[in-house]
């Protein structure tokens, strides 16, 4: 008993310091430490879930959504593993599979801000703007200072050729200190005809 307490111990303490080293940006030191709670604790779906959103901000968003699926396996109620598997559907172009995954991370905790944003992102890519504010708004009912929700829903209003509710969250995000990329604002700026300057703020750490 001892020893496997011992073991289950070095997992969690090889899981904190992989947590620590991801919220650095320190990724593949991250993987490493992740590697090695694994090994201790192949059950371990924190582990694969936190390696899977390292993977994720690498790029490497097939290794990504392997992880995510082991966590799920694990425990199939894990809302981030199921927000973060659609974040890499996302990024591969697989939207169904990306809103499927989004709509289970909300149906197990409905205050998911960041699954209305990232499903919102999905059905802005669709073309179903209408849908992509709805939750955009929703996300910003949940929390009111969230810049990349107002940036997209920015994007969604765009789209709509809504170019005033647009540049209202444009001002909305770089009033939080986040930063809007410069080509969009050079397009707004063209579509709109209505500003000629504009400012941008950069961007804390998140």
């Amino acid at each position: 008993m001892l020893v496997c307490l011992f073991l289950a111990g070095c997992g969690d303490r090889n899981y904190y310091l992989g947590h620590a080293h991801m919220k650095r940006g320190l990724y593949d030191r991250a993987i490493s430490d992740f590697n090695k709670a694994l090994e201790i604790n192949p059950r371990y779906a924190d582990a694969y879930s936190n390696r899977g959103y390292v993977y994720n901000a690498k790029g490497l968003f097939n290794l990504a959504i392997s992880d995510f699926n082991k966590a799920l396996e694990i425990n199939p109620r894990y809302a981030a593993a199921y927000n973060n598997r659609g974040y890499a559907y996302n990024a591969k172009g697989l939207l169904d599979l990306a809103i499927s995954d989004f709509n289970k991370a909300l149906e197990i905790n409905p205050r998911y801000a960041t699954a209305y944003n990232n499903r919102g992102y999905a059905y802005n890519a669709k073309g179903l703007f209408d849908l992509a504010i709805s939750d955009f708004n929703k996300a910003l009912e949940i929390n009111p200072r969230y810049a990349d929700a107002y940036n997209n829903r920015g994007h969604a209003y765009y789209n709509k050729q809504e170019y005033d509710k647009a540049w209202e969250d444009v001002h909305k995000t770089q009033a939080l200190d986040s930063q809007v990329h410069p080509d969009y604002l050079n397009d707004l700026r063209e579509a709109s005809g209505r500003e000629k300057g504009g400012s941008q703020t950069a961007p804390d750490d998140p």
